[in-house]
């Protein structure tokens, strides 16, 4: 699989989490846990593998979009963190809507930039094969990625 199409698939994912938790009552406590614990795994994934695979190679292949991944690590030190407060906050505590709610704005703003702004500099420049290769290495990184949002690197920086 392309590298930019798993990335937008795992965005895809997330999205529907997102939608489920919103659609939950407001004291289905145990649901939203569920569905933050599920968030929580795809997203410390899916930054691992952006920032181990994907930035370097496209900051590589498209130097133009050098800013964009500094931004980018930086967006997911700030939801690598949100990630670990919600990993410990329990479900009916009155500020886990909340930081779910910042989570998601944070996430949504992230998401719309990776895919409107730079990705498609990064597929021009990279070329189908490369991003095949690149896809196949990220699925396969995805294995052995951290299962703690602080062990991501970018929550350290």
């Amino acid at each position: 699989m392309d590298g930019i199409v798993l990335l937008k698939e795992d965005h895809k994912t997330v999205e529907k989490l997102f939608k489920q938790f919103e659609k939950a009552g407001d004291d289905a406590h145990a649901e939203k846990r569920k569905i933050a614990d599920q968030v929580i795994e795809e997203l410390t994934t899916h930054a691992w593998i952006e920032e181990q695979i994907f930035y370097p190679a496209a900051r590589e292949a498209a130097p133009d979009t050098k800013d964009h991944v500094l931004e980018s690590v930086e967006e997911h030190h700030i939801v690598l963190w949100m990630l670990s407060e919600l990993k410990d906050l329990d479900a009916s505590d009155e500020r886990f809507d909340a930081k779910m709610s910042v989570l998601m704005e944070n996430v949504r703003h992230h998401v719309e930039e990776e895919e409107k702004e730079w990705f498609p500099d990064v597929r021009k420049a990279m070329g189908r094969n490369r991003l095949v290769e690149l896809g196949e290495r990220m699925e396969a990184a995805k294995k052995t990625a951290p299962g703690h949002p602080l062990d991501v690197p970018s929550a350290e920086e």
